[in-house]
Order: C-alpha cells, then structure tokens, then sequence
C-alpha cells in the first residue's frame, strides 16, 4: 500500500505493528497518555521498539469518552505530528473523525486517517482522503463513545460488522478512495460484548474474504480482564494472546500499547507459517 509520505506498508510480511500515542490525558490506558514533546519521545521509542506504523490521536475514544472540539484536536496533535515528522519517514496514522483535523494532519505529514466512525461522523472526511490519495482505517462501532457500551446487543455479530464495513468501503470507493487504500477493523471492544470480541477474532477470515487489510486494536482492553480477571497493568500476556490468535486468523495489523512485545509476536509467527508451508499443519 503505497502512501502519501512516499512510504510504503507490506502485508507480505510478519503483521504489522502500529503504536499507539494518545496525546491526550483520559484514554483509558494511562501509560499511552503523552502531551506534546513527550508524545514525540514516545513515537520515536516505539520506532526503535521496532514500529512499523505510530498512530497519534487527542480525543479519547473510551467507552463514556466526551467529543472535544477541532481546535483542542489540533491543538494536541499538530505539532506532535511536525516534529516527528522532521525526525522520522515511518508511516504516521492519525485517529480522528473530525476532517478539520484530518486535513491539518494530512499537511503535517500524516499518510493514514483512522476514522473510527467509519467516514460517517462528517461528510467531508471521504472527499478529504480521496483529494489527498491518503489511506484509511474504516471501524464499526455501535453508536458511539459515549454510549456504545450501554448493552449493545446483536443477532450475528460476525454477518452484521462484516456488511457495514464492507458497505463503508463501497461508500468510500463512491467518494473516490481508492480500493488498495482501504483498512477495515471489526472495532472490538466499540460497542460490543465480550462473547461479541471472542466471535469477532475467532471469525476474521470471514471478514477479510473481499481481500481488504484488517486492522484490530486489541491491546489491555476490557474483555481481556473479563477472561483473566487481571487489572490494566497486568493484561499483557492477555493481550499477546489474542493478538496471537487475530493473526492467526488474518490480522494484517495489530494496534498496540507494547510495540516491542507485539513486533517479537508477529516475527514468531510469520517464522512459524513460513515453516510450515508445504507441511502437514493445522497452524
């Protein structure tokens, strides 16, 4: 997938890692919280951890999270983005639904828009990333932040998110995306349970059979602890676990808090599927 910046993402490989930087003070993981020169340090710590991706976002998208306005968005975010930028060609996303944002992003020298409204929250965002050739992250989430936990409910959660993201990548090719720069994410923990999460990992292939790159974000999150009853700073191995099963599954990108941890994750298993190419192997 070749992107705006001159740089390049290969899915031939190991899963690729994108880290995560929250330049904001409420995500729900407090150590992926950095303001401004700190942000910077830490994108460039996760590049030497072996990123292949840094995703910056400034509005958190927790569950009961609060919309902020474009001005505090970019506030937080832009001149993260320029000094990284100055000091790294690594692909740069931004997590945002705002096209204000997005547009100062795409100047800034970002390559990926991350919408977790899937290009719905405003209707300037696919003519943006059409006009810009950027590439895009489109999620499903039912309803939204503030709400999307409040008993969501589903008849087949694996039919219903594979339809509405293979629908949004319909509508966004009629904006004038372009098809091979399309990422879906099946949004796990947006709005779903955690028997909704488990089927959702467990069935990616089934959300992958049109071919587009899958994106899932994983890491610390809640149905992790419902499994192993452990607190955020102790679902690591939780969560190395279900990145582990995702890619197995046909996660081309895993969304993370420990970059180095899911760089060794995805370089074992590509190793391990590699090797048994041409072998009898349930892998």
């Amino acid at each position: 997938m070749k992107l705006p910046s001159g740089g390049f993402l290969d899915f031939s490989g190991p899963a690729l890692v994108m880290a995560i930087i929250n330049c904001n003070d409420d995500s729900f993981y407090p150590s992926s919280r950095a303001l401004a020169e700190e942000a910077v340090e830490k994108a460039l710590a996760a590049e030497d951890a072996g990123a292949n991706i840094i995703d910056f976002g400034a509005e958190s998208s927790r569950p009961g999270s609060d919309y902020i306005d474009k001005e505090e968005e970019i506030r937080r975010l832009i001149p993260v983005i320029e000094i990284f930028r100055k000091k790294s060609s690594l692909p740069v996303s931004v997590d945002t639904r705002k096209a204000a944002v997005a547009r100062s992003a795409l100047d800034a020298g970002a390559d990926i828009i991350n919408d977790i409204s899937a290009l719905v929250d405003d209707e300037d965002m696919a003519i943006l990333c059409a006009e810009r050739n950027a590439a895009v992250v489109l999620m499903h989430m039912k309803g939204n932040p503030k709400i999307m936990q409040n008993s969501p409910e589903y008849t087949d959660v694996v039919s219903e998110v594979q339809d509405f993201l293979l629908s949004a990548a319909e509508r966004a090719m009629a904006a004038g995306i372009q098809r091979d720069k399309i990422i879906l994410d099946p949004g796990i923990g947006f709005g779903k349970r955690t028997c909704d999460n488990l089927s959702l990992i467990a069935c990616l292939a089934e959300i992958r059979c049109k071919g587009y790159p899958i994106l899932v974000g994983l890491s610390r999150k809640s149905f992790i602890a419902d499994i192993c009853n452990r607190p955020l700073s102790e679902r690591l191995a939780g969560t190395m676990a279900a990145n582990a099963a995702a890619i197995m599954a046909g996660a081309d990108i895993i969304r993370v808090h420990d970059v180095r941890e899911g760089v060794d994750l995805a370089k074992v298993l590509y190793a391990i599927r590699e090797k048994s190419n041409g072998m009898v192997s349930t892998f």
